[in-house]
């Protein structure tokens, strides 16, 4: 259990460490719309973390999908919480990594790309209720796309696991792309995804835009897995075979 552990803890790193710093190119680039490349660049990073670590450990990364498979009995609880105690670490490492290489300047005017609901304060961001039913609905679109598939045993083999990967990369790039976009507020940088992604640039960089709202993002995700739990343990355990795809 340690050997995937470690995977967990370095895959969380180097994914943190690709996946921020992308962002962050991304957004201090010259082209018109930056934010629509960070759901491509979100993608890609997922899929090709996916593709090193996923054989070993499972490539769960992320605390929330870690949750929702131990709800599920994908995994143990104590695998679950060895898993989240090295996804949180690696994440925080990742963030170390990224806060020793930038500028402060850059540090300072992205805040290490940390999770925000009003960073600039007045009327740039969005009131906490707005940003929990942005993070709630957003985990659980992520959770009823990649966890529906991944986790069933006989859609992953019949799709193979590249396949799968793609969905899984897909499924956080879009609500990436809908909270970002959706709600026009530049002092709101969106879903956060993964409590863990939001809870280190807190913990390093500090701040009351770190953490004004902070809350949003640790129980969005955390109800958004109890309410697909629910949803999911109701589910057919067939397809419906009178369904257009069985038909065809």
């Amino acid at each position: 259990m340690w050997r995937a552990g470690l995977t967990e803890m370095v895959g969380s790193t180097f994914a943190t460490f690709a996946l921020v710093g992308s962002i962050i190119g991304c957004m201090n680039s010259n082209v018109a719309a930056p934010v629509l490349l960070v759901p491509i660049v979100v993608f890609f990073v997922t899929f090709f973390i996916l593709i090193a670590v996923a054989p070993i450990s499972g490539g769960f990364i992320n605390p929330t999908f870690t949750f929702i498979a131990s709800l599920k009995g994908v995994l143990t609880i104590s695998r679950a919480i060895v898993y989240i105690v090295a996804q949180f670490i690696g994440t925080t490492i990742g963030f170390l990594l990224l806060k020793t290489v930038m500028s402060h300047d850059m540090s300072l005017k992205y805040l290490l790309a940390g999770c925000t609901i009003n960073a600039y304060g007045g009327t740039s961001g969005i009131s906490p209720s707005t940003a929990f039913v942005l993070e709630f609905s957003c985990t659980f679109l992520m959770c009823l796309i990649g966890v529906t598939v991944a986790f069933d045993k006989k859609r992953s083999k019949e799709l193979g696991p590249i396949m799968v990967y793609i969905v899984v990369g897909g499924c956080i790039a879009l609500p990436v792309l809908i909270s970002s976009t959706i709600t026009g507020s530049v002092g709101y940088s969106g879903a956060g995804l993964n409590p863990a992604r939001c809870l280190a640039p807190a913990l390093l960089y500090g701040g009351p835009q770190l953490w004004n709202g902070f809350w949003v993002f640790m129980l969005g995700p955390f109800f958004a897995c109890i309410m697909y739990y629910i949803f999911s343990i109701n589910l057919p355990k067939e397809g419906l075979k009178g369904s257009m795809i069985s038909q065809s």
